[in-house]
């Protein structure tokens, strides 16, 4: 068999790689937060991942005097609590809702249905990992805001990051350049980023907490999307009434794979 034999082959696996490569990449993050979380999940166990941690809240508390103090000036605590709000579920919950009635107004049905499911989705699993892991938090006495319930993993960082992710990816599609479509995706990961890091600082959680949370948050991201784009394009074979229409503002395109 020569390599003339295989050129055909070739042909159609790079023709579907390049159609493919959003979901593919999709498929590729979501595989790795899973395998990131589970070699999160064993190290935390371990002295040498639980050294980590006391490491990194010992650099966020270098005040001996007043040992819930984090490092830094007066407003950056205050910022922090600021920004660390922005992963709650309350207010998650606000912006969602918010966002699902633009949805549902843009008849983005699908879209509407699957952000929902996922906010909801994401709690499950916040609150489900908790209860198998039970992970205490650190000190309270190095906490500088109030926590509730198991400390692993971050929901603030796993809920921030799947819906900051989810819109950020909805979102591209609104942007015909390409440029706008990677400052919209660096927005949701900056917001995602910013959440999970000020649960570190503020004392909230250990930071392979707010890791695993990042991992859960992504996998579970990339998981709606890849659900979104195989029913699009189930929906648009065989021409089903549940598919997303295009918004009154842009023409409808092809086959694009950022549409959900």
């Amino acid at each position: 068999m020569t390599v003339s034999d295989f050129r055909p082959f070739l042909i159609r696996a790079l023709t579907v790689a390049r159609t493919e490569i959003a979901a593919l990449t999709a498929l590729f993050v979501a595989a790795i937060g899973v395998m990131t979380f589970v070699e999160i999940a064993d190290d935390m166990t371990e002295a040498d991942g639980q050294a980590f941690d006391h490491q990194v809240l010992a650099l966020l508390r270098p005040y001996a005097d007043d040992p819930g103090r984090p490092w830094g000036p007066w407003w950056l605590k205050e910022a922090a609590a600021d920004i660390t709000s922005l992963g709650g579920i309350s207010v998650l919950g606000l912006f969602a809702l918010i966002v699902i009635v633009f949805l549902l107004s843009q008849r983005k049905w699908l879209s509407s249905v699957l952000l929902a499911l996922g906010l909801i989705g994401g709690v499950m699993l916040s609150e489900g990992l908790k209860a198998v892991f039970e992970r205490e938090r650190p000190p309270q006495a190095l906490q500088a805001v109030e926590t509730i319930n198991a400390s692993f993993p971050s929901g603030h960082a796993l809920l921030a990051t799947v819906f900051y992710l989810s819109v950020a990816v909805m979102l591209t599609r609104a942007f015909p350049r390409q440029r706008f479509k990677i400052f919209v995706l660096g927005v949701g990961i900056l917001m995602a980023l910013l959440v999970g890091l000020t649960r570190i600082y503020l004392g909230a959680h250990w930071a392979t907490d707010v890791f695993a949370g990042w991992a859960v948050g992504s996998a579970w991201a990339m998981v709606l999307w890849l659900v979104a784009y195989g029913i699009a394009r189930w929906q648009k074979r065989h021409q089903a009434p549940l598919q997303d229409e295009p918004s009154p503002m842009e023409p409808e395109t092809g086959d694009d794979p950022t549409k959900v």
